[in-house]
């Protein structure tokens, strides 16, 4: 036992978990956004693919950081040792709202949005609209109240205990993978498609700067490669078992996003894809027809579960080893007595996520989430290095793949994702910013709030549960 957390998930589970994490709201909905960027078929499959290549560089970096610090709270704790606490911290803040809560809030949305099609019920927003200067703030209909209750039902199965959750989670993910190759292999050898597709051109040429805008849809999609780094003190032999979960889910979803975005334009032609969220049901339609094109968004209504399940369990364990080491609130540094998990955490997590499905248009949240956590997994990276240099690993211990060039591959191409996004994209890039600038306030307020010699009396410490309050 490390920090009142079990060691309880193996390599199967850890890799499961970075897999359940990375298919699902993603690539059943972005590549029509990124359609509308690019225009190019082309230019879609070699974004797919530079993405994952990006994903796979930054996962055999975490890898290294995983080994290193195996601990529960993943970049939090990677920030805190690498580049220090107030950067630690930010990295913390922006897991709560962005690295997590939105992702959930963003897989809910899709989940109700495909199990609405499985049974042709009207998706449109009807119901109570509050709006102010005539733009709505907070939505309330069939569609966002499903939403708000599947995360209530997985963040009550995740708080119930982590042996029950890691089995439904593996459950999910099994399904879903079995759903996707599935679709693969019926979409390309019996669907009724065009290869004709593939070799449209676009009408307008694509630039550097809407490739950049493209990969961030991208990145999101791939984001969870990192997952398994969050759980570090459950998962045994952390030193082993994370660097190999991390590359074996990267290299396993790298390759089935590309042959899905294949299905996809075989089925659809770039002009049909262009602005399409739900891009695998339309898919299906053209395919095999509405009969299967429903009973396949019913399909993916459950693989989107998985995802759903694979964040709600992720995620509070950051806000708890936050709270461990008095940068958060006391609250949510408690294990439940009981079931030894998180609880007041998963609950924190579930109630923002229901504040931005009720508050939230789907493709704006997409880009906030890519961009924002695009800068602090680079800045891990940066991290990495740096540590590298201040203290040298042991002779067995794992090592990041190819470095130095690894890291800086990653490095170089969020920067370049980065820069361009911002430009494109001011105002999505302003609400990153304010979100950052609120984690600075936060990290003032918890400063000021704990002086910094109780640090002592948390890092090292045992458990707290109900019984152990941390103040």
């Amino acid at each position: 036992m490390s920090n009142g957390l079990k060691r309880e998930l193996g390599l199967f589970s850890a890799t499961a978990l970075v897999v359940a994490n990375m298919v699902g709201t993603g690539i059943f909905t972005t590549s029509g956004f990124i359609m509308a960027e690019l225009g190019d078929p082309r230019a879609l499959i070699l974004c797919w693919i530079c993405g994952g290549l990006f994903s796979l560089c930054g996962a055999l970096c975490y890898g290294e950081l995983g080994a290193r610090f195996p601990r529960a709270g993943g970049e939090y704790v990677f920030l805190k040792e690498c580049l220090g606490r107030p950067v630690g911290f930010l990295s913390g803040w922006i897991s709560l709202i962005v690295g997590f809560s939105a992702p959930i809030a963003a897989a809910s949305m899709a989940f109700a949005t495909y199990f609405f099609q499985t049974f042709a019920i009207p998706s449109g927003n009807e119901g109570f609209v509050f709006s102010m200067s005539g733009i709505p703030l907070v939505t309330l209909s069939p569609l966002t109240l499903t939403a708000i209750g599947v995360i209530v039902l997985f963040s009550l199965i995740h708080y119930h205990s982590l042996h029950v959750g890691s089995r439904v989670q593996n459950g999910l993910t099994l399904f879903k993978i079995i759903l996707v190759v599935v679709f693969i292999g019926a979409g390309l050898f019996m669907g009724n498609g065009s290869a004709d597709h593939f070799a449209v051109t676009a009408t307008t040429a694509w630039s550097s700067e809407k490739f950049a805008v493209a990969l961030i849809f991208v990145s999101f999609a791939y984001s969870g490669w990192n997952a398994a780094a969050y759980l570090g003190d459950e998962i045994v032999d952390p030193q082993k078992n994370i660097p190999i979960s991390l590359f074996a889910g990267t290299v396993i979803v790298m390759i089935l996003y590309v042959l899905l975005n294949v299905v996809y334009l075989y089925a659809l032609s770039p002009e049909a894809m262009q602005g399409i969220m739900e891009i695998g049901a339309k898919s299906a339609k053209s395919l095999f027809g509405r009969g299967i094109s429903r009973l396949f968004s019913g399909a993916v209504a459950l693989g989107l579960l998985s995802v759903l399940s694979a964040m709600i369990l992720t995620g509070p364990r950051i806000y708890y080893a936050m709270s461990r080491d008095r940068l958060f609130f006391q609250i949510f540094g408690r294990l439940d007595a009981n079931r030894n998990t998180p609880a007041k955490s998963i609950f924190l997590q579930a109630a923002i996520a229901i504040m931005m499905v009720v508050s939230a248009s789907f493709d704006s949240l997409l880009l906030y989430i890519g961009l924002t956590l695009s800068l602090f997994a680079m800045l891990a990276v940066i991290g990495l290095m740096r540590v590298r240099r201040q203290s040298p690993l042991s002779g067995g211990s794992y090592r990041t793949f190819g470095y130095p060039f690894t890291p800086l591959l990653f490095i170089l191409g969020n920067l370049w994702i980065i820069f361009f996004s911002i430009k494109s994209r001011p105002i999505t890039a302003l609400f990153s910013l304010g979100t950052i600038g609120l984690g600075i306030a936060a990290y003032l307020y918890f400063t000021c709030r704990y002086h910094p010699e109780d640090e002592s009396a948390v890092v090292g410490g045992t458990a707290n549960t109900e019984s152990q309050p941390l103040l």
